[in-house]
């Protein structure tokens, strides 16, 4: 089989991969999810010329002075006069600026006197929000492949927006294999271990904008995992385990009966060398993981996670940042190492420090860890205070 480069696989599998159509949904409802549009002001915002503050809407060339107070502006009841030289208006905070008034006297500074306020000297534009000083009409506020989070959320609801179209999410269906696999609560055999990877990666679906089904753990019988396959309703299926070529790896030889047609074999990375990808006769996509969890875990960073956001339009380039090294790192072998490693902040940089145990059967590791530290292919040995290149995980 050959290795490819991780950048190379990810990119094979990315090209197989078509946004799925859109959808319209509740603006409420849509946290989460992507945009297939982009969202247009249709008009200013604010609409008018807004007080930033309470107190009181003046002409700036009547100060300083004592003014006459003719009426007065609150948020959603504007005062719809115009304002004559040497008067004023009170106005509360948000509320439409007067026509005439170029300037607001916070009211600390004001002092009333029946029906007139004296005011001290300010100038035009003083705590004064102008018309269209957030967006203006026809301005991009929102871009297809934005994925919409609470902010996004308030600024499409601030340009109208009650309902947005957005792509549809991703159906994935989850299968683990293996004869020691075990769901809980269920009583393990001496032999058998307990299913972590599927339920970790099936809340690693729904966090990433997909829909995660879970079949029961098939045991390594061919026909089983054919059945398993076939009947998986999604546009694409992960199986957990049996990715390799061993005697009791069947998963390839199973998609094979369903005419499995590969783009990537295997790749050159550590963990998660099994790493497979392909696309079944009926055109589902297949990512075959291997069975160690915390294989399982980087490979799903790196690999479906972008095939997720692939199929919902969004960007699929992981977002790696730099961080100097708190000890060491001896050479690295020729494949291409992402550490679980943990980060810390301190005096403005970001330092990042390797967990001793690297061991693909460890999810203690990967719980603890908030970053996976990537070492090139054949990388020199490196020293405390180097450079790296490292992927933040997600952590709430």
């Amino acid at each position: 089989m050959k290795l490819l480069p991780v950048d190379e696989a990810r990119a094979r599998m990315l090209a197989e991969i078509v946004p799925l159509a859109p959808e319209a949904v509740a603006l409420a409802r849509s946290i989460g999810r992507v945009l297939a549009e982009d969202i247009v002001a249709a008009r200013d915002q604010p609409p008018f010329a807004a007080s930033a503050m309470d107190g009181w809407a003046v002409r700036a060339a009547d100060t300083p002075g004592a003014l006459r107070i003719v009426g007065e502006s609150a948020a959603g009841h504007g005062y719809e006069g115009r304002v004559g030289p040497s008067e004023a208006v009170r106005i509360f905070t948000g509320a439409a600026v007067p026509e005439g008034c170029d300037a607001i006297v916070i009211q600390e500074d004001a002092q009333r006197d029946a029906d007139a306020v004296r005011v001290p000297q300010t100038r035009p534009g003083h705590h004064l929000r102008p018309a269209g000083g957030d967006f203006q009409a026809g301005a991009v506020l929102l871009r297809r492949g934005d994925r919409i989070d609470p902010w996004r959320l308030s600024l499409a609801a601030s340009a109208g927006r009650a309902e947005v179209q957005v792509h549809r999410r991703p159906r994935v269906a989850l299968l683990s294999t293996g004869e020691e696999i075990v769901e809980a609560p269920a009583t393990p055999g001496p032999f058998q271990i307990y299913d972590s990877g599927v339920p970790g990666l099936a809340t690693m679906v729904e966090a990433w904008g997909g829909q995660a089904t879970r079949a029961k753990p098939v045991r390594d019988h061919l026909d089983a995992v054919i059945a398993a396959l076939r009947d998986a309703q999604a546009e694409l299926v992960v199986t957990v385990g049996g990715a390799s070529v061993g005697d009791h790896d069947l998963v390839r030889a199973a998609a094979g009966a369903l005419g499995l047609s590969l783009r990537v074999a295997s790749v050159n990375v550590r963990p998660g060398k099994p790493t497979f990808f392909g696309v079944l006769g009926d055109g589902r996509r297949l990512l075959g993981l291997p069975g160690n969890p915390a294989s399982a875990f980087v490979c799903a960073e790196m690999f479906l996670k972008p095939i997720l956001a692939a199929y919902q339009g969004a960007p699929t380039k992981p977002a790696t940042i730099t961080a100097r090294l708190a000890e060491p790192l001896p050479a690295n072998g020729p494949r291409e190492h992402w550490m679980r490693a943990k980060l810390s902040y301190a005096d403005g940089g970001v330092t990042v420090r390797p967990y001793r145990d690297q061991d693909s059967s460890l999810v203690s590791v990967f719980a603890a860890a908030d970053a996976l530290l990537r070492r090139t292919g054949g990388a020199a040995e490196a020293s405390a205070g180097d450079v790296v290149e490292v992927f933040p995980l997600a952590r709430a």
